[in-house]
């Protein structure tokens, strides 16, 4: 042993020693902390500067890993209901093993904890929260837990969930004082990242609205305007489906007449009854209707089938106020996308309303145009009448005086004849005259609106009500002859149908390329018996023969019968 001033000697230099370790340590958690503070303030700088909702979404996960040194982390979106969440971003697992997983999480469990409790929640250990209940399948083994909940302007938009601290450390107070401090910065980063996105969307239906209104005040068909506002309005709300459906004069119904995206050709053309679709209670109600799945709806009708793999639905009037809808617009996204929110509805019912108004102004323009057409026409009549057929009579009068004083037989001849010519030629005006004047078919139902009311009278005698499709001109391309032979066929069809088919289900198609008209009625009934009266069908295809036209009956795979009805438009 040494001697005692050797020992007073070593003593100071061993307070030395750990006072230099202890400020070594001091230094080093000043030189950790204001690292901290540096990644921090880069953080919130980084976050602060994504203007895209989904990106900033994903670097405030990323940050959030990265000050507290976590394996896994989270950002889950709660949902407008405020019970569960609607998005989730997670950062520390793969697509692979997110695939083996299965879907991400709706906010049970300790996720569901922090959405009842919107407070900062540190764990331990996961598995001895009373809320715990485990993880699937393929699911990654986490203890250590961090949950910190995310407002924006007093709301809470969702929640950061951090777990495994490396190192196999617990998360601390200091890491919870991080990630609220970075939760702020995400707000306001969140608050910017949703108005930059609004005022886009703003923008892009200002222009959609702009270009409808141009297309219709530019005389752009009718069909080709309702296709660019289902094209525009389902593009700008990320839908898979976008339909516009027209009231059918006289019949109480809609008619899809333009339909685009998913499954369209299932849509195009179909009637629609005011209480069974999502349209005609939209349009009746003139408010907007919508359906968290529309495929599941018991408001909608299931036949025809037409929504499969379709979920959240919106249906919204084309046009409210004294004039009443003009139409109604039709959006629906795929099966497991996000509901339509409010904000989205009513900016879809402003930019369905600048529609009606732009198709107002075109039609009070075609009437303008219409009227000056008919005072152009009477002025015409009025002219031929007052100035040709007058001067023509003369014609006439002079010609048959001057046949008297006409000795040569042959001469007399020719006169007459000419006589004779003045006189079809003032009836041909006078029959112009009548046509500029009278407008053909004025007040007469079209073949559309006739089919529509025949299935309409056969639904109490069916017990059900048939799915109908139309396509093409009928009202325009159909003659009125050919046009009553329709409807009168459709009518021996359905009523065939009630009589003998036992069916639970018909559907009715009517279409024409301008070239033909072809009806089909399919049923899932019983099918013909060979031994059954065909007097009714004998008398379908009497129709069709003289029309130049045919009759064809099919058995479609399961049960039931086809009719198919078709003849050319060339024959009167």
């Amino acid at each position: 042993m040494g001697s005692p001033e050797e020992a007073r000697i070593r003593l100071p230099q061993l307070r030395l020693d750990e006072l230099l370790e202890e400020l070594q340590a001091r230094l080093d958690a000043a030189r950790g902390t204001r690292d901290r503070v540096h990644s921090l303030l880069e953080a919130v700088l980084s976050v602060g500067r994504e203007l895209d909702l989904e990106q900033a979404l994903l670097s405030i996960v990323e940050a959030a890993a990265a000050l507290v040194d976590a394996e896994y982390a989270a950002l889950g979106v709660i949902g407008s209901d405020g019970r569960r969440l609607s998005a989730f971003h997670t950062v520390g697992v793969s697509d692979e093993e997110i695939a083996r997983i299965g879907p991400f999480p709706e906010g049970h469990g300790i996720l569901g904890e922090l959405i009842r409790h919107p407070e900062p929640l540190r764990l331990a250990k996961i598995s001895e929260h009373p809320s715990s209940y485990g993880f699937p399948a393929h699911h990654p083994p986490m203890n250590t837990f961090l949950g910190v909940p995310i407002r924006v302007r007093d709301q809470v938009f969702g929640n950061l969930y951090l777990t495994e601290k490396r190192g196999g450390a617990q998360f601390d107070e200091e890491d919870v004082s991080v990630i609220l401090t970075l939760a702020v910065a995400a707000g306001v980063a969140i608050d910017n990242a949703r108005l930059y996105e609004e005022s886009r969307l703003r923008e892009r239906w200002l222009q959609a609205n702009a270009e409808v209104t141009h297309r219709l005040m530019s005389g752009s068909a009718r069909a080709d305007v309702l296709g660019l506002i289902a094209e525009r309005a389902g593009e700008i709300t990320g839908s898979a489906l976008a339909a516009v459906a027209l009231p059918m004069e006289d019949t109480g119904s809609l008619a899809v007449e333009i339909a685009v995206g998913m499954d369209a050709e299932a849509h195009r053309g179909l009637v629609l009854s005011m209480d069974r679709s999502l349209m005609g209670l939209a349009f009746s109600s003139a408010l907007p209707v919508t359906s968290a799945d529309v495929d599941h709806d018991e408001r909608i009708s299931l036949e025809p089938p037409r929504f499969g793999g379709l979920g959240p639905a919106v249906a919204v009037p084309i046009g409210t106020g004294e004039a009443g809808a003009r139409g109604v617009v039709l959006l629906a996204r795929e099966a497991g996308r996000p509901v339509f929110t409010a904000t989205e509805t009513e900016t879809l019912q402003s930019f369905a309303a600048q529609a009606a108004i732009a198709m107002e102004l075109a039609e009070r323009r075609q009437d303008a145009e219409e009227v000056a057409v008919l005072k152009d026409r009477d002025r015409i009549a009025r002219d031929l009448h007052d100035l040709a057929i007058q001067r023509l009579f003369a014609t006439g009068m002079t010609l048959q005086s001057a046949g008297r004083f006409i000795e040569h037989e042959q001469a007399a001849e020719r006169v007459v004849r000419a006589v004779d010519g003045l006189d079809e030629t003032i009836k041909i005006i006078r029959s112009t005259i009548f046509g500029l004047r009278t407008r053909e078919g004025a007040g007469e139902a079209g073949l559309r609106a006739r089919a529509v009311r025949v299935v309409g009278e056969a639904a109490p005698v069916l017990g059900f009500a048939p799915s109908v499709r139309m396509e093409g001109l009928l009202d325009t391309d159909v003659p009125r002859a050919i046009a009553d032979h329709v409807v009168a066929v459709l009518s021996e069809a359905l009523t065939n149908v009630a009589r003998h088919a036992h069916a639970a289900r018909t559907e009715v198609v009517l279409a024409t390329d301008g070239r033909e008209v072809r009806l089909s009625v399919t049923d899932n009934g019983v099918g013909i018996p060979a031994e059954g009266r065909r007097s009714g069908l004998r008398n379908m295809a009497e129709r069709a023969e003289q029309l130049g036209g045919g009759l064809e009956l099919r058995e479609p795979e399961g049960r039931g019968t086809t009719l198919v009805w078709q003849v050319p438009l060339g024959k009167p």
